[in-house]
């Protein structure tokens, strides 16, 4: 367990066991440390879809996040967020990777484990949600997830496009693997 010190909250940030083998599997790939015209093409689509201002493509490495597919509305707040490269323990991509399964945050102050993260404070996340990149051999790559400075009802029909949305994504990426894409 580790506090944050600026806020004093408990941050839960969950040992990653799989990095190791997800790097590897990124550098096959090519993913994971530039920017993808593409995938912020299919960020802005997350966005639209789900009429969020804030949507990314994140892939999670050992001690850092690199969202290679981001989008934010012209008239989302200006609060710094997002940026293309986070720290591991800002926001929450790196517990979805890790359960391997989606999260939908309503309002992320009602939940202790994840009110205390920076990006409440520091950048005014309110509301997440996000699935999982899985790719064929069974590796979570990343997230796709969409952020709102606001409490928002993402509710089953949010929960079952975000994941819908990541299977179109992993599909792509497996495209792109084959060189069909």
């Amino acid at each position: 367990m580790t506090y944050y010190e600026s806020t004093g909250h408990l941050l839960l940030t969950p040992v990653d066991r799989e990095a190791p083998a997800r790097a590897v599997r990124l550098r096959e790939l090519g993913l994971g440390d530039r920017p993808d015209r593409e995938l912020d093409l299919f960020a802005r689509r997350v966005a639209d879809t789900v009429a969020a201002p804030y949507a990314g493509v994140n892939f999670a490495g050992g001690e850092r996040q690199f969202f290679a597919g981001l989008y934010h509305a012209a008239d989302a707040p200006a609060s710094g967020y997002p940026a293309r490269e986070l720290p591991r323990d800002h926001g929450y991509c790196p517990y979805v990777v890790v359960r391997r399964r989606a999260l939908v945050l309503e309002d992320v102050r009602d939940f202790a484990r994840f009110a205390g993260n920076a990006v409440v404070d520091g950048s005014g996340v309110r509301s997440y949600l996000g699935a999982p990149l899985t790719d064929r051999r069974g590796i979570v790559l990343g997230t796709v997830c969409a952020v709102d400075t606001v409490p928002r009802r993402w509710g089953a029909e949010g929960l079952a496009t975000v994941k819908e949305l990541a299977a179109e994504l992993v599909a792509l990426l497996h495209e792109r693997e084959d060189g069909r894409g």
